[in-house]
């Protein structure tokens, strides 16, 4: 697999258009009312963890789901995408076209996420994307989720795991892509050659700019028939 060509995708409103985890924790709240608190252990709810830097928000996020067993976690996870993908507008059209021509060139296709595995996996495996790097919660021997993480995957970590996957693989920095919508992922964005802008984000394309050479995506909505008849096609 040495010198493939790698193609980074962020995951929340770059292909998905929604924010996974306060989509997610809604459905949570919805049906598992009994379990888990409205508010982090610091008083804080989903919303207002919005009002805080990315990192900082993503971290107390995770104490939302203090002792809950992961098999559970998972399985709700699971329910909760396939409700969500039969929304009209459950997908950013440009991207995941984007995606499925690297795919049809043979090209490596890597998920970065700051979300949940438990959102995430049933959309990877949908996709076949060949890996996904995202937040891992900490659980305990016993299959008990913390309310910590063993790893975060936000800012500078996803130019951190970007970097580690093209050099395991052997794959140059001039020919990768990276796909990104948020301030976030300007790490990751110039972290490869080839950066894509997806929406219209302030510094994202003061960056673009800049650097005169980056591509840019609509971020147009759209649903999973189009996904469909691509891979049809």
């Amino acid at each position: 697999m040495t010198g493939r060509r790698v193609a980074f995708f962020d995951v929340d409103e770059t292909l998905l258009n929604t924010k996974t985890m306060l989509a997610f924790w809604s459905y949570w709240r919805h049906h598992h009312a009994a379990h888990g608190p409205a508010v982090t252990p610091g008083g804080l709810t989903p919303a207002q963890l919005l009002t805080l830097p990315r990192e900082e928000a993503n971290r107390r996020f995770w104490q939302l789901f203090r002792g809950v067993r992961t098999e559970d976690l998972m399985e709700v996870g699971r329910r909760w995408y396939e409700e969500y993908r039969r929304g009209d507008g459950a997908v950013i059209v440009s991207a995941l076209a984007e995606l499925r021509r690297h795919q049809r060139r043979g090209d490596m296709v890597v998920l970065v996420s700051g979300s949940m595995r438990a959102c995430l996996e049933p959309f990877a495996a949908e996709l076949g994307a060949d890996l996904l790097l995202c937040t891992e919660q900490e659980q305990s021997a016993s299959g008990v989720l913390t309310g910590e993480v063993t790893q975060s995957m936000i800012g500078p970590a996803k130019a951190r795991a970007v970097r580690s996957v093209m050099a395991g693989l052997g794959a140059q920095q001039r020919d990768c892509f990276a796909y990104g919508d948020h301030a976030s992922d300007l790490p990751m964005l110039q972290s490869v050659g080839r950066p894509v802008l997806v929406g219209r984000d302030p510094v994202l394309r003061a960056a673009a700019a800049r650097a005169g050479q980056w591509r840019v995506l609509p971020s147009v909505a759209g649903s999973f028939e189009a996904l469909r008849e691509d891979v049809a096609a």
